[in-house]
Order: C-alpha cells, then structure tokens, then sequence
C-alpha cells in the first residue's frame, strides 16, 4: 500500500524581509512532475487556479528561491516559498481535542478529532493539528495525513531520521490502515474496488474526485490507480458502517470511491449527495436546512486502526481509536450492532459501478 498525500514534512512558517508570514513548503512525492499553478490550486483552494497564476507572475511564489512560471514543473524534494495576503490570515474556528493516544521516543499516534486540519494549508495554519503538537511536544513532522473533517490516528515523527524511516514503511505498504466510515443505503457484504481515480468532469467543484473502474476513454485530467477493500459490519436498511482498508493511498480515495459506487457519506459535503453543499460551506452560506440534511456535523470517516513493525524496536504496534462519532443518535445502533452480532446482509448498489466481489485478502 503505497502511500501517497498532499502534506509535506517540511512545512514551516517564518517572518519574511517584510515581516509578513512566509510559509515554506516541501513537495512531496505526489507532487512530482505537477505544474506549479495546478498544485496551488489543489493546496490553497481559496484561490482559483487562473487567480494562483497571476500570483506566481507577480513574483510572490518562489520555488527554491526564485521566481518561476505558473507552468513549471516540480519535483519531490523542491521547496515552494509564499508570503500570503494578511486579509487571508483569519484563521476559522477547528475543533483542538485531539489526543495523544501513543507515544515512543521516535514517534507518537495522535488521536485526531472531526474539523482540524492536519498541516497548514489555505487558511488554516495554527488551528492545524501540527501546529498544536509542536506548541504541545515541540518538533514533530507529519508521516501521514488525513482529510480536515476525518477523525482518527496520525503518525507523527520526532526526528527527520524517524520521519524518514516512517515514511519508507508508509510507501513500501508495511503500515496497514484501517478506516470506518457511514454510508447512506445498504452496502454489499464485501466489495474490491479496483480501478482509478481523476478529476469528477460532472462537478463544478475541481478538486473533486471520481473513481472509474475502468481507465476513462477521454482522460479528464491526471489519472491514478487506486485500490480499496471495503467490508459491511452492520446495516439498518437505510444507513452502513463498512471497513475499509485502502491499498493505495490517494487524495479522497475512499471517500471519492465510496461517492462512486453509489454510498456516499454521511455528513460529507463534498462527496455527500449534493456537492453544492460544500460551495455553500466555503462561502459561508449553509443553512440549517442544510445542516440537517447531512445528518452528522462532519464526514463520517474515521481512521480506527494503524498496524506496523517499528523500525526502531522491531515492537508490533497494533493501535486502535474508537470513532468519535459512534455516539451519535443516527449511527450509534450502528456500531451496537457491529459490535454484538455476526450477520453480514447482502446490499444493493449502482450497477454501473459494480466491482468484482471478492474475499478479503489477509495482509500480513
């Protein structure tokens, strides 16, 4: 399972010539061979991808210390220097009770709440989860992420050498991730989905993803393989608490594949039923009618489990983290019912995106 996000270990914030907030950051390997003004846009979604082009021509993006073009093409490794508009400072409000759930000399596992970002992006920079560990623990570096409204553990290094050797288990798919999530309708008892993502051409949203079975004849735009295992634990006839256990670690892989097969999540605005929920969230505009129709306050994603061998000891590492939204009065007999009872009934999906249904693989 090789891991791929849009964090950098190296991000880090400092006072420029002029005083102002210079934020620095390191690409990553997902970003190799991006275009400069595509990976703004995808990062800082606040602006649009023409608008980050006019920015870089001004010169107020740099990568390695120099001005560049909006076409330029960036490798894992490069750094990429802005110097935000202070009026694109306020920070919004995020929920900080994130935990620390374990902690060895090398490393620690955070226990992340729904509406907190991991690393600074956009608008978001010390209501970040990195930000409020190095207040916390000092120095840490991110190993993997997680989307702003998805629960669960993170690993966090505490030494570049640790990140590092964090990083190669992460890429060489010796960490096992394990996620739940709420779906609406009945999920299959087991489904692999085998095939790719890319941009959603039916959505006025870019950043939003579709996954295909099949590569798309006509390419919308920068393709990836991605695979996931997803696993029904209990159903209601409405609503599904389904395991899913990514083999491939794309941006919004699960909660894109998931949208794609016909199951989308409960409390997501993006890949829920109605993606105009999320414009509206941007802009500041849901109502409560709104707020209503997505049942749960934030997406219904939860990073349960992380299994590994640590580098560092040769320990098995096996952490888990209950879902902060099991308690909840829509999903909660839910999770009773995965909890006391074996029965896995069959379910009903989008036949146009049926995939092949197998047994789960056992991953050692």
């Amino acid at each position: 399972m090789a891991y791929s996000s849009d964090i950098s270990i190296g991000s880090a914030e400092s006072a420029g010539p002029s005083g102002r907030r210079t934020i620095r950051t390191a690409i990553g390997p997902e970003a190799d061979r991006k275009r400069l003004d595509s990976f703004l846009a995808e990062r800082f979604t606040y602006r649009s991808r023409s608008q980050w082009q006019e920015t870089v021509r001004k010169g107020e993006i740099l990568v390695n210390g120099r001005a560049v073009r909006p076409s330029r093409i960036l490798r894992a490794g490069e750094e990429v220097e802005f110097v935000p508009d202070e009026s694109e400072l306020t920070e919004p409000p995020v929920d900080e009770s994130f935990t620390i759930e374990y902690e060895t000399p090398d490393f620690l596992a955070a226990g992340k709440p729904g509406n907190l970002p991991v690393h600074p992006s956009g608008r978001y920079f010390r209501h970040t989860l990195l930000m409020l560990l190095r207040e916390r623990c000092g120095e840490v570096y991110p190993v993997n992420r997680l989307d702003r409204e998805t629960s669960g553990l993170i690993l966090f290094a505490k030494t570049p050498r640790a990140a590092k050797l964090l990083t190669k288990l992460f890429e060489g798919g010796r960490i096992r991730k394990t996620y739940q999530a709420v779906v609406h309708g009945v999920f299959p008892a087991r489904i692999e989905a085998r095939g790719f993502l890319g941009p959603d051409p039916e959505s006025a949203v870019t950043k939003k993803r579709r996954f295909f079975r099949e590569r798309p004849s006509e390419d919308p735009g920068e393709i990836q393989t991605a695979e996931t295992e997803f696993r029904l634990l209990a159903s209601d006839g409405s609503r599904s608490l389904v395991e899913c256990t990514p083999h491939t670690g794309r941006l919004h892989q699960i909660r894109a594949t998931l949208f794609s097969l016909g199951f989308p999540l409960l409390g997501d605005k993006l890949y829920g039923p109605d993606d105009a929920l999320f414009l509206r969230q941007a802009a500041g505009t849901l109502t409560e009618e709104d707020r209503a129709s997505l049942i749960l306050p934030n997406q219904a994603l939860h990073a349960q489990k992380l299994e590994f061998v640590s580098p560092f000891t040769g320990e098995d590492i096996r952490l888990t983290m209950p879902a902060p939204f099991a308690a909840h009065p829509a999903v909660s007999g839910l999770f009773h019912s995965a909890e006391g009872s074996g029965v896995r009934p069959e379910g009903h999906a989008d036949p146009s995106f049926l995939i092949e249904r197998e047994s789960v693989r056992q991953n050692g």
